[in-house]
Parts: structure tokens; sequence; C-alpha cells
């Protein structure tokens, strides 16, 4: 997401969006600085450490144009992609039909779509960073119920001082607040990866893995 375009969604006093980011435009235009030209290395690493393994279900919200759930559809695991933009949508279905493999497909809003079997995983690529701070509540309720007990969160926090957004900075404290003790196996700081995303001028991202109770 851009530090500068678009600009923040308006909230009013009972935390309701008035406005929010035109996220197809913004995929129509190529307006798109978030987006790699590779796959994320946390999600290779994902692999090659067998946190991901074959026959999982894992669903990738937000999932824009990003390469990673081709990836992990090519590394055997049963993929859902999730999307309100149609044509990020219509991007990640060519995609799979070049890549020849197959996914499950969801055109809707992330936040309010849930799933009739639950996932093993859920992969958070610049989606959490893209709400408004006064939607994230929203998001924690989604992940856990797309998420089995004992399924991963497998998170990548944004990291920035500045403020506004999006991108919004996820910062651990308030993730950790966020994901409560409650419904959650947060990591331990010192477990966190650092991964720089090279179009958000390397801004850092923080991954760890979150566990369902």
């Amino acid at each position: 997401m851009s530090d500068t375009v678009p600009p923040a969604p308006d909230f009013d006093d009972d935390n309701r969006v008035r406005s929010a980011v035109d996220w197809e435009a913004r995929f129509q235009a190529d307006a798109t600085p978030w987006e790699r030209k590779s796959v994320h290395p946390a999600l290779m690493d994902g692999l090659k450490h067998g946190i991901l393994k074959p026959t999982e279900r894992i669903l990738f919200p937000g999932c824009g144009r990003s390469l990673e759930p081709l990836a992990a559809a090519q590394a055997g695991l049963d993929v859902t992609v999730l999307d309100m933009a149609p044509s990020a949508m219509a991007w990640q279905r060519d995609t799979f039909t070049q890549g020849g493999v197959s996914a499950h497909f969801v055109e809707g809003d992330g936040l309010t779509w849930r799933s009739d079997s639950p996932f093993d995983h859920v992969y958070e690529q610049t989606f959490l960073c893209a709400l408004h701070p006064h939607q994230r509540q929203d998001y924690e309720r989604a992940v856990r119920d797309w998420l089995r007990p004992g399924g991963q969160l497998l998170a990548l926090f944004m990291q920035k001082e500045e403020r506004g957004g999006p991108p919004y900075g996820c910062d651990i404290a308030a993730m950790r607040d966020l994901f409560s003790d409650q419904y959650w196996c947060f990591p331990e700081e010192a477990a966190l990866r650092p991964y720089p995303h090279p179009g958000l001028n390397d801004k850092i991202e923080l991954a760890g893995v979150v566990i369902r109770r």
C-alpha cells in the first residue's frame, strides 16, 4: 500500500466507514506498490521448514495479485483465494490456469465472508495493514472463525513509525492485545523474523505464527 495514495478511510464517531479505498481502481491503474515481483520469502520459509504441508487447507484473504497462492498450490496445499476486487480475482484465475493447478476462488469482503469448513492456515500479507485500526477486531473475529483449533495465522505485521495509512503500522504490543490469550497463542517477540518490503521503502514486516486455541 502506498503511504500517500489512496487516502485513509474516513470514520464517523460510530466507527462506521464513510469512505474507503477503491482497491479495484488501484488494480486497474496498476497503482499497487505493495505487490512483490516474486514469492514472499516468508512463504518459501514456511514451505522449507514444514510449517506448510501438502493437502493442508490454506486461505489467502485479500490476495490481490500475489504470487504466494500459486506457489502454495504448486507445493500441494489446498488453496482458497479471497478478494473483493474483480480484476484481482480474474488475475488469480488466469495465473492458476497457466500454472496448471487448481484453487477455490471467492470474490467478496474478507471481513464478512465465512467458510463452511475450517482452514489449517491463514496467510496474512498486506491485508491487516490495509485496514483502518477500527476494523481490526472484525479482522480478528474473521480469522478466528476461519481457522480450526490449533490452526495457524501466518502473520506479517507491518512496522512503520509514521501515522496514517494504508499501510497502517501493526505495532507488536497492539497485535498482542488484538490476538489475546483468550483465543490465541502469540509468539515471543524474539521468534518474530523481519522481512524488508522492497516495494514499500524496505519497511519491515515481522513474520510470526499465531496459533488459534
